[in-house]
């Protein structure tokens, strides 16, 4: 009897083991793969129609459908650029040793080898990826492939809002395109990638304030400057032809920013939360930070100051919001709608530059003070990251090489990138082409009819 009552204790032993290794193998988990499906779609409602009604709002009424149609192009062929080799040379390893820490290889172009029950090579936070050598997602591959597709395609997207108003639309596709492949694929490499060097380095960046909005923004002020002034901008904002567009895609892009933010875990669970909470109470502290300055500055609130607000607070907790507190939030979004607004009405017109949308003022500088603020308001309390309020200074000057490397790159990719395109096809549109106004010379249409 002892000796089948141990026989039965032993096979139960046994069968609790089997299922504990059986349990630790990595498998799909169908409630974070949910959620990143949903994710990817809130990211994509951020371009299309987010971006193009906020920054369609903000032009005059004879180019509204150009910027529509420059954001919707960019979702079709940035998509489609992705899959064919985009994604390869952003995540995967180079076979040439020397290049892995810089470019990814082709072994994943056309997503070959890559099946639809493989698991996608990263976890959690990107930066975690890399301390754990070996570490492997819950959720497909392909969907990992697919979120990471929605945010090369709102990159360039951002740049738009710089030289919107007078650029070519032709010119605007091969360097879009050619921008996306040769800036954007590179960096999101340095930075996000299992090889990239600045990963290794200890860079954080969740969401992408390096990899998007330092990137994008910086590219956005080397095209203003380049493709030179409007014909009739006289150094302040040209009034927008519609606010409710702007009003109304600043709420897409605020809600789709949960998707961009909290789907950067890349799991449904507490730092998914977190990451929700802290862009909501960033942006909401933003938003009221710009209206107040709006208030108290000009004698009354407006509706495009607050949006813009929000949006600063969007981009700047971008970076920190898996490694951030409500506190670190509140500080972020106070901070970037100050020095923003500074920027936007100040700085600006005394410059002279022609950053139509400011997205160079918004997206760029909001960028690097989200960065920079990471590196010194990580709580260990999130993740396993202190920054330099925490007593970890090492994390500030990591933050501030990321930073300097990115404006570094990015402007001189897109100085060289710009010279060819012009050269090749053109970038600036004519003087009586812009009067007309882009949507007539460069579509054919008119977004208003008048039937009297």
């Amino acid at each position: 009897m002892k000796k089948y009552i141990m026989s039965l204790i032993a096979l139960f032993s046994a069968t609790v083991s089997a299922q504990t290794v059986t349990g630790a193998t990595p498998k799909i988990d169908s409630g974070d793969t949910a959620w990143i499906i949903v994710a990817t779609a809130l990211v994509l409602l951020m371009s299309i129609p987010g971006l193009a009604l906020f920054y369609g709002g903000l032009v005059r009424r004879k180019n509204v459908l150009n910027i529509f149609m420059q954001v919707f192009i960019l979702v079709a062929v940035i998509s489609i650029e992705w899959v064919v080799f985009g994604y390869s040379n952003a995540f995967s390893s180079n076979s040439i040793e020397f290049l892995k820490p810089y470019i990814g290889g082709f072994d994943w172009a056309f997503l070959k080898n890559i099946g639809v029950n493989d698991l996608s090579p990263y976890f959690i936070s990107h930066s975690q990826t890399a301390a754990n050598g070996s570490a492997i997602g819950t959720i497909p591959h392909i969907v990992f492939i697919m979120f990471q597709c929605m945010f090369a395609v709102i990159t360039p997207a951002l740049i738009i809002g710089a030289f919107a108003e007078r650029i070519n639309f032709k010119g605007f596709l091969v360097f879009s395109l050619l921008w996306s492949i040769f800036v954007y694929n590179p960096v999101a490499h340095w930075v996000w990638s299992g090889d990239g060097w600045l990963l290794k380095l200890g860079a954080l960046d969740f969401a992408g304030g390096t990899v998007v909005h330092i990137n994008a923004g910086i590219a956005a002020i080397v095209t203003a400057i380049m493709l030179g002034k409007r014909r009739d901008y006289k150094g302040h904002a040209i009034p927008a032809h519609n606010i409710t567009y702007v009003v109304m895609g600043a709420s897409l892009l605020w809600v789709g920013w949960f998707g961009f933010n909290a789907g950067s875990g890349l799991a449904a669970d507490g730092l998914a939360a977190n990451a929700f909470m802290v862009t909501h109470i960033a942006a909401a502290a933003a938003a009221l930070t710009w209206a107040l300055l709006d208030w108290f500055l000009d004698k009354r609130p407006t509706i495009v100051g607050i949006s813009t607000g929000a949006v600063a607070g969007l981009v700047a907790i971008t970076p920190a919001a898996g490694f951030v507190g409500v506190v670190g939030a509140l500080i972020i979004g106070v901070a970037v709608s100050l020095i923003c607004f500074f920027m936007v009405a100040y700085v600006k017109p005394k410059l002279g530059y022609d950053d139509s949308l400011d997205a160079f003022g918004v997206h760029g500088i909001g960028g690097i003070i989200g960065a920079i603020l990471t590196g010194i308001l990580a709580t260990p309390a999130i993740q396993a990251y202190s920054g330099a309020a925490y007593g970890n200074l090492h994390q500030l000057l990591v933050q501030l090489i990321a930073v300097g490397v990115t404006i570094l790159f990015s402007g001189v990719g897109t100085f060289m990138l710009f010279i060819i395109v012009d050269k090749l096809v053109g970038l600036r549109v004519s003087d009586k082409q812009e009067a007309i106004g882009l949507d007539e010379t460069q579509h054919g249409e008119t977004a208003y009819t008048n039937f009297d």
